[in-house]
């Protein structure tokens, strides 16, 4: 059985691991070297950053198509299924962690980067961008240089990078109603556990008692925050998880099927296709 190919950061050359976790940030024109970069369809098990000055090219996040051209930023969480085609023109910065560098313990920080990684892509004005690269050009200079203490100052700008690009986001961050970042903050837990436990739970009642609230609760969070209810969200990230393994992969259905928690292949079959007016077979075919 064919998987999604899953990249490590493990694998990747990184000069010295920090304290706690892996922490990797390269210049993208050295990178590149005069070359375009290609990157086909893969996912990752840390967090990638790309940051482009300027660029060339084409990116699709989880099927998503997103433009490449000036002052682009491009967040892409673990698990996220991405493909990549950078013009040896670009030039930016590339950053990559694990789940262990950013503070895991911290519940502060931990939002944070759950709230800015809701996010694929940003794009900024000349002067806040410029705001933005000299953060990162600062973190490059810590990572370059290791004086004392250098990983803590690399974390205390990452959480001002990621400050900036929320505030750059025209959506809920912009309310100050303490009632809506609670809401806010409920939703962004209950879609990490949804990524993290979807083969196992599919009920709403389930997320609901990992969260501590009543079904009734978190349907009201969802709906007041995104329009859907709580099992709308969950159908639409089990036939993104599906969509995933039948264009990436070359896996058969009843296997997909299995990979997400379904002993029923023509249960799971019906359900795609009610969601998506397609076979999983046909769908492929359609759309690979």
């Amino acid at each position: 059985m064919k998987n999604i190919p899953v990249r490590h950061i493990s694998n990747i050359p990184i000069k010295e691991p920090v304290l706690f976790g892996n922490f990797n940030i390269r210049d993208i024109q050295s990178l590149l070297d005069g070359n375009d970069m290609v990157e086909n369809i893969h996912r990752h098990d840390f967090f990638l950053i790309i940051v482009l000055f300027k660029g060339e090219g084409s990116h699709t996040i989880d099927f998503n198509p997103y433009p490449i051209s000036e002052r682009n930023v491009f967040f892409i969480r673990p698990g996220q299924v991405h493909e990549l085609n950078l013009s040896a023109k670009s030039k930016g910065f590339l950053i990559q962690f694990d789940s262990q560098f950013y503070y895991p313990e911290d519940e502060n920080s931990r939002l944070l980067l759950r709230r800015v990684g809701n996010k694929n892509y940003y794009q900024f004005e000349e002067i806040k961008f410029n705001k933005l690269y000299t953060i990162i050009e600062n973190i490059l200079l810590e990572y370059n240089d290791k004086q004392s203490e250098y990983e803590n100052v690399i974390k205390a700008n990452l959480g001002i990078f990621f400050t900036e690009l929320i505030r750059n986001r025209n959506i809920l961050e912009c309310n100050s109603d303490i009632k809506n970042i609670y809401e806010q903050e409920r939703l962004e837990e209950f879609v990490n556990l949804l990524e993290t436990n979807l083969k196992e739970f599919k009920q709403v009642s389930k997320y609901a008692e990992m969260l501590n609230l009543s079904t009734y609760q978190l349907n009201a969070i969802t709906k007041t925050t995104l329009g859907k209810t709580c099992s709308e969200l969950i159908n639409e990230q089990i036939i993104l998880e599906a969509k995933r393994f039948l264009l990436a992969t070359t896996n058969q259905v009843k296997e997909i099927a299995f990979n997400l928690g379904y002993d029923d292949v023509s249960y799971f079959v019906r359900f795609f296709k009610k969601h998506t007016g397609y076979s999983p077979e046909t769908f492929r075919k359609n759309f690979k």
